[in-house]
């Protein structure tokens, strides 16, 4: 049985930076996209057009989480005023992280792992951490080998929705 790998993604720019890496070492994913910690339904529209773009430009298999905001700010409601890189944004991540987790089972998928690591302003180091409560994490930083780079560079030229903010209500004001 080969391994596959179950790829969360918080969008498609963050996700470009995480492809070749994954081919290059000949592993078999698929995207999960799941991002309830987006402050509209509008923007989670748009990032998930610009994943749909993108999984179909590079042939992978797309899977959706359904859209619980009301959940997730229940969840992180109390870290409202933590500045961007706080408290708040470590629960965020587990929010994230299980539900890939459980998605990953669900769907027969060996590992998971999520692209939040491409991004100079995420911690891969908590990620790890948070991570590593799920049996089935496998920690990629897809930081290293230029991954944010590059994956600008291809959202760019696929002309992918690039957004200028983590997504929640919380860091549009810090």
């Amino acid at each position: 049985m080969s391994k596959t790998l179950l790829l969360h993604i918080c969008c498609a720019p963050c996700a470009c930076g995480c492809i070749d890496r994954l081919r290059n070492e000949g592993v078999e994913f698929a995207f999960y996209y799941s991002n309830s910690n987006l402050n509209s339904l509008e923007e989670y529209e748009k990032r998930l057009e610009s994943a749909r773009k993108l999984a179909q430009a590079e042939n992978i298999p797309l899977y959706i989480d359904e859209y619980d905001h009301a959940s997730w700010l229940k969840r992180t409601a109390d870290f409202a005023a933590e500045p961007e890189r706080g408290k708040r944004c470590g629960i965020c991540f587990n929010w994230s992280l299980s539900r890939t987790a459980l998605a990953a089972v669900e769907l027969g998928f060996n590992e998971f792992a999520t692209s939040l690591t491409v991004s100079p302003h995420k911690s891969s180091k908590l990620i790890f951490e948070i991570g590593s409560q799920y049996e089935r994490f496998s920690p990629w930083d897809f930081k290293k080998q230029d991954g944010f780079l590059k994956g600008n560079r291809k959202a760019k030229e696929l002309e992918l929705y690039r957004q200028s903010y983590c997504g929640c209500e919380f860091s549009l004001h810090n």
